[in-house]
């Protein structure tokens, strides 16, 4: 319950906190998600009921990942970085960030079997807290800003973005990616199991993804400042459609697992930046972190239904054959949306 209610959280304050770090900057911004992160750990450790468990685990750190994950820090980078590079930037943040994904889940167990859960946690809020002065590079109060964006309002920028279909599509595309992503990460290891292959399959599984997906995020950054980023993300999404196709056709093994593993982790987190890419390339990187705040919002939604919808398939049909249909599909769906999307710069009147 509280891992669902995190991701829900961080879906709907990932706008709002895209428009604080828009108008007052992301260091302070990243730097409150720190000390929320911190407080959110610290909670978890000694909530006294499931109550307090969901409001410390699920709603502080929900903000907390709105505030320092890729939302605000994507929309700093792209300030800050000039253009050309910028498809180099975003890449390797998300990167960075899949090493640490991949480092985190052994070192968090390794502090549970040595300490307890409850120390590790302690560990965990005091390494947030020591995070906080990485919060001052992300200064982008003087970073690229391009006009006219620059003298537009943020509630005129907003409802500039609605009124693009693109936008929506973008929405929709995002909604199927956030599905896949979490029925995958929720459910591949009870799927293994119920088709016969041990729990630690399952683990190795996931840390072949999130090994694999640091060098597919870099990839897709540098792919992004070269290519249409719009035929790149219909590309990503068929290619995760055939390989879900290939891994359920081919008979199952950890072998054909550990294939399956390595070209979803290629194709897990790329969308991210290309994704951000086309949302600064069409509407400026002004109020870039509120209105990727809107198309995020999308993916976390999707990413509910995900988990949701694989246990509610499971539950009916005792199976998740139809749950891997419905990510197949999705996934079609989502490379056709992007199609029609117009990835040109909005021309806006000139302002005095």
């Amino acid at each position: 319950m509280a891992l669902a209610t995190q991701n829900l959280v961080w879906g709907i304050a990932q706008p709002f906190t895209g428009m604080v770090a828009d108008r007052c900057g992301a260091t302070r911004v990243v730097a409150a998600g720190l000390a929320l992160y911190a407080l959110g750990l610290a909670g978890m450790a000694w909530a006294p009921s499931a109550t307090a468990l969901v409001l410390t685990g699920g709603i502080c750190i929900g903000i907390a990942l709105s505030g320092t994950a890729f939302g605000v820090v994507y929309a700093a980078l792209s300030r800050l970085v000039a253009s050309e590079r910028r498809g180099w930037a975003l890449g390797l943040a998300g990167a960075v960030a899949g090493i640490g994904q991949f480092a985190l889940v052994p070192g968090a167990q390794s502090l549970i079997a040595a300490c307890g859960w409850v120390a590790a946690l302690g560990v965990l809020s005091i390494t947030a807290t020591l995070l906080l002065p990485l919060a001052w590079p992300l200064n982008d109060r003087t970073g690229e800003t391009g006009p006219p964006a620059d003298v537009m309002p943020m509630s005129r920028a907003v409802r500039e973005a609605f009124t693009q279909p693109g936008f929506w599509l973008l929405n929709l595309g995002f909604l199927a990616c956030g599905f896949q992503l979490a029925f995958i990460a929720s459910h591949l290891p009870a799927y293994l199991v119920d088709r016969g292959l041990r729990a630690g399959d399952g683990v190795a599984a996931l840390a072949i993804v999130a090994l694999a997906n640091v060098a597919g995020t870099y990839a897709a950054g540098l792919l992004g400042a070269r290519w249409s980023r719009k035929r790149l993300l219909a590309g990503v999404y068929l290619a995760r459609s055939a390989a879900m196709a290939l891994f359920l056709l081919a008979p199952l093994s950890s072998a054909s697992l550990y294939v399956f593993s390595a070209a979803m982790g290629l194709l897990w987190l790329g969308t991210l930046p290309l994704t951000n890419g086309i949302v600064a390339q069409v509407f400026g990187v002004r109020y870039l972190g509120t209105l990727f705040g809107f198309v995020f919002l999308g993916h976390q939604l999707g990413g509910f239904l995900g988990v949701w919808i694989g246990a509610v398939v499971f539950e009916a049909t005792h199976s998740y054959d139809t749950a891997w249909l419905m990510a197949m599909l999705l996934g079609v769906i989502a490379a056709a949306l992007h199609c029609p999307i117009d990835e040109r710069p909005l021309m806006r009147p000139a302002t005095a």
